[in-house]
């Protein structure tokens, strides 16, 4: 008797069966299941919003009328004059944050002193919501855009320096050792060895950082500018333009889901196997 049939002999019960692997098709359609989902909850929403009085006035949100706003929006070109400041001052929020970020997230990885003396002032900050900044933002900085670069700067640096700091603490030991032993100094271990073996948390924090980012966007922009995402999104609100409004709120979505997956495609393909 096998040991699975003696087990439940002496149980009483059926030993427990492995689940199935899911197959390559569904695992393809997975993520589309998931969204389907998500357009039937919005579906289901739409029809309350539609049936209910009280609600009446909102109606723009269901997906009839904002889907058809969102086809005007690309065909008339207002998604992307829209979303291209909001690109650009994203773009430059995190570049202001991987150039501050990463080389602090490498010396506090590398060196325990540098970690304790920056850790506790860089968490108190973490904690500080990047929106409080605004009002400081707005007297520092000359222009709007200045301000709403440095409100994302300022969401996007925590994720990115800390992933960098993590992921140099966790580089083998041993491969440093066989650097130095080898005669590489401090540049060429850290060029060589330790900025490859950390690519990919830097790009793992570099994606937490964009969702972040993307997510102050949006408020930051309803400060005194008159473009971007966020003032599109203020103007619709003002006039009452609720299918437009969603419409916008899509367009946000998509695009950082977009931006979200190529990062994640970069980290993914990120992973360095040092040459033995």
């Amino acid at each position: 008797m096998s040991g699975g049939a003696t087990l439940a002999a002496e149980t009483g019960h059926e030993p427990l069966r492995r689940p199935a692997r899911i197959g390559p098709a569904l695992d393809r359609l997975a993520p589309l299941l998931g969204l389907a989902g998500l357009g039937l909850v919005w579906f289901a929403a739409g029809l309350v919003l539609e049936s209910v009085p009280g609600y009446a006035a909102f109606a723009g949100f269901a997906p009839g009328p904002a889907l058809a706003s969102f086809a005007e929006l690309l065909i008339s070109g207002e998604a992307w004059r829209a979303a291209a400041p909001s690109l650009l001052r994203i773009g430059q929020g995190l570049a202001v944050a991987f150039g501050l970020g990463a080389p602090l997230g490498l010396l506090m990885g590398s060196s325990p002193l540098a970690e304790r003396i920056l850790q506790p002032p860089f968490q108190l900050l973490r904690m500080i919501s990047p929106l409080a900044w605004m009002p400081v933002a707005v007297l520092a900085f000359p222009s709007w855009d200045g301000a709403i670069v440095f409100l994302i700067a300022a969401a996007a640096i925590w994720p990115i320096l800390f992933s960098t700091a993590a992921g140099v603490k966790r580089v083998d030991p041993v491969w440093l050792a066989m650097a130095r032993n080898l005669g590489a100094g401090r540049l060429a271990t850290l060029r060589t060895v330790v900025l490859p073996a950390v690519l990919q948390d830097i790009l793992t924090g570099l994606r937490l950082a964009l969702g972040v980012a993307w997510i102050v966007l949006v408020p930051a922009e309803y400060l005194g500018v008159t473009s971007g995402l966020g003032y599109a999104i203020n103007d619709a609100r003002d006039t009452l333009s609720y299918d437009r409004l969603a419409a916008l709120v899509l367009l946000i979505g998509l695009i950082g889901y977009a931006l979200d997956s190529g990062l994640g495609r970069l980290a993914a393909r990120a992973r360095w196997i040092p040459a033995t």
